[in-house]
């Protein structure tokens, strides 16, 4: 759970921050499921900072409708606010929880990862080094879907998180993308970013 007296207050417009947790909350449980049944400690880390993330926005939110409710009838009102910014905070509470397997190296049982192994896609993080031919071009130029299957899903610039980035998002040094694909087309993902392979697939 993030430390509240570290947060430093910030007004946004509740719609905004409700529409941010619900999308973060749903890479969560994305990101959390193929932590746990592929041991990956990198998703697992993900899962965790997004969970504090989460947690900042919930607070922020709390914060927000507190000064929204001038009277009676305006607190009813936003009781219905509080509950679904509530629900989304406890999804992202529980995607730790299954993400944590990973990093107290809990392995899944062979039954679940057999059950799941016959899902077509997987969730891959990449860094993007700076010798990466991704660096400079957009999402839409690059074609990954076509060329490797794969589609990025969310960019971590920083502290900042791009859920579902557009194609004129232009990928920069050190973004960390996370995308889902074909096995192969994300381990060839990981290969470019990294820089080891110098050519998009064909």
């Amino acid at each position: 759970m993030v430390h509240l007296e570290k947060i430093e207050y910030k007004p946004m417009p509740v719609r905004d921050l409700l529409v941010e947790m619900k999308d973060l909350s749903e890479l969560m449980i994305d990101l959390a499921y193929s932590a746990a049944l592929f041991h990956s400690h990198e998703l697992a880390e993900e899962v965790l900072e997004l969970e504090t993330h989460v947690d900042t926005l919930a607070y922020i939110l709390k914060m927000n409708t507190m000064l929204a409710a001038r009277d009676a009838e305006d607190a009813e009102a936003l009781v219905g606010v509080s509950m679904v910014a509530s629900a989304a905070d406890k999804i992202s509470d529980a995607a730790a929880d299954i993400a944590a397997l990973a990093i107290r190296e809990i392995h899944v049982h062979p039954i679940v990862r057999a059950a799941f192994s016959k899902v077509e896609e997987q969730l891959v993080r990449a860094e993007v080094k700076p010798n990466s031919i991704l660096v400079g071009k957009n999402l839409g130029e690059l074609e990954l879907a076509a060329r490797m299957g794969v589609d990025v899903i969310a960019i971590r610039r920083k502290k900042n998180w791009i859920i579902n980035p557009e194609g004129s998002e232009v990928v920069s040094d050190g973004d960390i993308l996370i995308a889902r694909g074909a096995p192969h087309g994300v381990e060839e993902l990981q290969l470019v970013a990294e820089g080891s392979v110098q050519k998009l697939g064909d």
